[in-house]
């Protein structure tokens, strides 16, 4: 998921504390979680049992743990190029106030902790599952294609798609065809969210020397990509639905929530505008969490009735 969702935490913290806690992106990490624990709770057919309350707890924590684990591991990485652009340059390692040692040393504990929850307290499929996404997003995406493609956030964006996969197994312990949906769904969610983003700080990213889209191919190339890109995720928003997964009350939220997002993307890609690139990107935000808690209302409506 979009690690520009983070902002500097409050100053009410002390200040070492605030410098590690910045590292871990609060809120990406709290997307991530909060996808995760739509995933566990659309895996229970009815309501949760105490035992699964207590799985859904202890997966909820060990994924934070390991998402935050890699959140900072990235700013490890890319502390050089986040010294070089203005919306990052506030982050601890870039200024130079907490080491390249204590990041590492951070993350890894952090990891640790997060592996040793989910093993002892969940499942071994769902530890493996989240040292994967880890894997995929602090190394493959972070060392391998951000610096090297413009397609990175479009392959990279399968690790960011896993959260609601690692729910599912974690109440589960296996998988089934619902949450490669919800994947799915985050994947196809990411290029328009990112690219949205990346219209209006293509200069930061030149500057870093970053091969963002709108450096490679340009900002009208990027806005097309958009609008294409909100109609492919428009469609596959409604697979839920076609599929029996869930009901009428989150068909009428994606088609409401998947239209608004289609029509600012038509907009962009007819005149481009900072302000509107600026709006779809926090709308986007707000329509992957309102969208997953609509499939959630949705599924506990649905028992009400049955």
């Amino acid at each position: 998921m979009s690690e520009a969702v983070t902002n500097p935490p409050t100053a009410s913290m002390p200040s070492r504390w605030r410098q590690f806690y910045a590292l871990t992106k609060p809120r990406v990490v709290q997307l991530i979680v909060f996808c995760a624990v739509i995933g566990m709770a659309l895996a229970v057919p009815g309501w949760p049992s105490p035992a699964q309350w207590g799985a859904m707890a202890a997966a909820t924590v060990g994924i934070w743990l390991i998402a935050a684990a890699a959140a900072a591991f990235n700013c490890l990485v890319e502390r050089q190029i986040d010294a070089r652009m203005k919306r990052t340059s506030w982050r601890p390692t870039a200024r130079g106030e907490l080491s390249g040692r204590q990041a590492l040393v951070f993350s890894v504990v952090l990891c640790g902790l997060g592996a040793l929850v989910l093993l002892v307290w969940v499942n071994a499929l769902t530890l493996w599952l989240t040292l994967a996404t880890f894997v995929g997003y602090a190394i493959v995406y972070t060392v391998w294609l951000k610096p090297t493609t413009p397609q990175n956030i479009v392959i990279g964006g399968a690790s960011g798609a896993m959260p609601p996969v690692l729910g599912w197994a974690a109440v589960q312990g296996s998988l089934g065809p619902e949450p490669w949906l919800l994947c799915l769904i985050i994947f196809l969610w990411t290029p328009p969210h990112f690219w949205a983003l990346a219209l209006y700080r293509a200069d930061d990213y030149a500057k870093a020397g970053l091969p963002m889209l709108p450096v490679t191919h340009g900002n009208a190339f990027t806005r097309l990509q958009v609008f294409l890109y909100t109609w492919i995720l428009l469609a596959a928003t409604l697979l839920p639905y076609l599929v029996g997964m869930s009901g009428l009350l989150y068909l009428l939220a994606a088609l409401a929530l998947g239209l608004r997002f289609c029509w600012l993307g038509w907009k962009l890609w007819r005149a481009y505008d900072e302000a509107l690139a600026r709006r779809t990107f926090w709308f986007s935000i707000w329509y992957l969490a309102l969208l997953f808690a609509a499939l959630l209302l949705d599924h506990y409506v649905q028992l009400g009735f049955d």
